[in-house]
C-alpha cells in the first residue's frame, strides 16, 4: 500500500501539474498527502476493532450508506454531468466510494446468516441487499462504481458457496447487456437505465477513432502516453505528454495508469501490476486463513473489489477495456477512494490478525451423542440399556 502511495505522489506531481490551480503546481499532491495521512488513521481503526463487532453495526452501516447516497441525489454537487459529491468545507465526499466497504461488511453479515444458497430463492435477498445502493449509484450516474458493486457481489456469492450453475446467471446477464447495446446501435432500441454519453464512453474503446475529439479522445491520448513510455519510460516527473502538454484530462485520476506507463514504461507498469497481484493474492490467502465464515467473506469482498479496480482501470487506460471511470487503488487522486481502500486493507489485516493457525474450514453440524436424558424413546424402553 505505502509503496504504491509513494509512487503515486511522484507520478501525481507531474500528471496533475497542468490541471492544478494557477500558482500552485503541487495543489493536488498536497491534498493527496493529507488524504494518505487520514487513510492511515482509517486503516489503524479498521484493524484495531475486532471485525466480529461489525456484525452488530451492519444495519446501521447499511442505512448510513443508503442515507449518504440519498443526500447525493438530492443535494449533491455535480461535475462532468454526474452528481456524486457532497461538499464538506474545502473537500468533497464521494459516498459511492465509501459504500463499497459498507456493502462488503453488510453483505458478509447477510451471507453469514444464510445456511445455504442452493435454491434460486436464496439469491433474492442478497441481490436486493446490493441492488438498492447499486440503483442509487447508477442514478447519479456512476456506471464504474455500479460495476464494482457487481464484482464484489459475484466474488462474495461464489465464496459463500453459490453453485456453479447459478453462477452462470452473471455471465449470461453480461451477455444480454452486450446484446442489448448491440441492438441499440444497430436498430435504435433504447436502454432506459443508461445515458447516451455513458453508452458512447463504454463502447469508445472498440473504435476510438470514430470520434477522436469526443468519446474516443481519452482512449487515444492514453494509448499515446503508454506508447511514448516504451520499455523503460521517460523517467519520473519527466512525462512530456501529460506533464508539459496536458493532453490527457484525467491523467491524475481515472487514467493515472497512462501516466505510469509514460514515466515508468512497460517495465515499471508491469512492476506496479505485480504489486497489485501480491495484494490480491494475499487477500485471497487471508480469506482461506480466516477463523470464521464472516471473516472469509470480508476478505473475499476486498479481493474482488481490488481485482476489478485494477483490471478495469489499467485495462481502460491501455484501450482494452470499456471506459467506466474506475480509479486505480492508492494511486489515483481522490480522498474518498483512498479512505475506502485504506479501510479495506484494514479489514484484511483485522481478519488475518485474528485468524486460526489451521485456517478456516466450513463447519458441518454433527450429531452429538446424548449421554444422559430424562426422556427415553420406545426403543430404549424395549431394548434396555446398551
Amino acid at each position: 500500500m505505502y509503496l504504491l502511495a509513494a509512487v503515486s505522489i511522484v507520478v501525481l506531481a507531474s500528471a496533475s501539474r497542468p490541471w492544478a490551480p494557477s500558482g500552485d503546481p503541487t495543489y493536488f499532491v498536497k491534498r493527496q498527502m493529507i488524504w494518505f495521512g487520514l487513510g492511515t488513521v482509517v486503516l489503524v481503526v479498521a484493524t484495531w476493532i475486532n471485525y466480529e463487532h461489525f456484525k452488530k453495526f451492519a444495519p446501521y452501516i447499511y442505512w448510513a450508506a443508503i442515507g449518504l447516497l440519498g443526500i447525493v441525489l438530492v443535494h449533491g454537487q455535480s461535475a462532468l454531468g454526474a452528481q456524486r459529491w457532497i461538499p464538506i468545507g474545502p473537500f468533497q465526499l464521494q459516498p459511492s466510494e465509501l459504500a463499497k466497504v459498507a456493502i462488503i461488511i453488510t453483505l458478509a453479515t447477510h451471507l453469514d446468516k444464510k445456511k445455504s444458497l442452493k435454491h434460486w430463492r436464496d439469491m433474492v435477498s442478497p441481490l436486493v441487499h446490493v441492488g438498492i445502493p447499486m440503483l442509487m449509484i447508477l442514478k447519479q450516474p456512476d456506471l464504474g462504481t455500479t460495476l464494482v458493486f457487481a464484482a464484489i457481489t459475484i466474488g462474495m456469492l461464489y465464496m459463500a458457496g453459490l453453485p456453479w450453475l447459478k453462477m452462470l446467471v452473471f455471465p449470461a446477464g453480461l451477455g444480454l447487456m452486450v446484446l442489448w447495446i448491440y441492438l441499440h446501435y444497430r436498430y435504435g432500441i433504447k436502454i432506459p437505465i443508461m445515458h447516451t454519453y455513458q453508452l458512447n464512453r463504454l463502447t469508445a474503446f472498440i473504435n476510438p477513432n470514430k470520434d477522436p475529439l469526443g468519446t474516443g479522445y481519452n482512449v487515444i491520448q492514453s494509448r499515446i502516453d503508454i506508447g511514448v513510455g516504451g520499455l523503460t519510460g521517460s523517467g519520473l516527473t519527466m512525462g512530456a505528454h501529460t506533464t508539459l502538454l496536458g493532453y490527457l484530462p484525467e491523467s491524475y485520476t481515472d487514467f493515472i495508469y497512462a501516466g505510469i506507463g509514460e514515466q515508468l514504461g512497460f517495465v515499471g507498469s508491469m512492476a506496479i501490476l505485480f504489486v497489485y497481484l501480491l495484494i490480491i493474492a494475499r487477500a485471497v490467502y487471508i480469506a482461506t486463513q480466516a477463523k470464521d465464515r464472516f471473516g472469509m467473506l470480508l476478505a473475499a469482498g476486498v479481493a474482488s473489489m481490488f481485482a476489478f479496480h485494477v483490471i478495469e482501470s489499467a485495462g481502460m487506460a491501455s484501450g482494452i477495456m470499456p471506459v467506466a471511470g474506475v480509479p486505480l487503488p492508492f494511486m489515483s487522486y481522490g480522498g474518498s477512494a483512498l479512505m475506502a481502500d485504506s479501510a479495506a486493507i484494514g479489514l484484511l489485516l483485522n481478519v488475518y490478525g485474528r485468524r486460526k493457525v489451521q485456517g478456516y474450514k466450513p463447519s458441518v453440524a454433527k450429531p452429538v451423542p446424548v449421554l444422559y436424558s430424562n426422556q427415553l424413546s420406545e426403543q430404549d424402553l424395549v431394548g434396555g440399556p446398551n
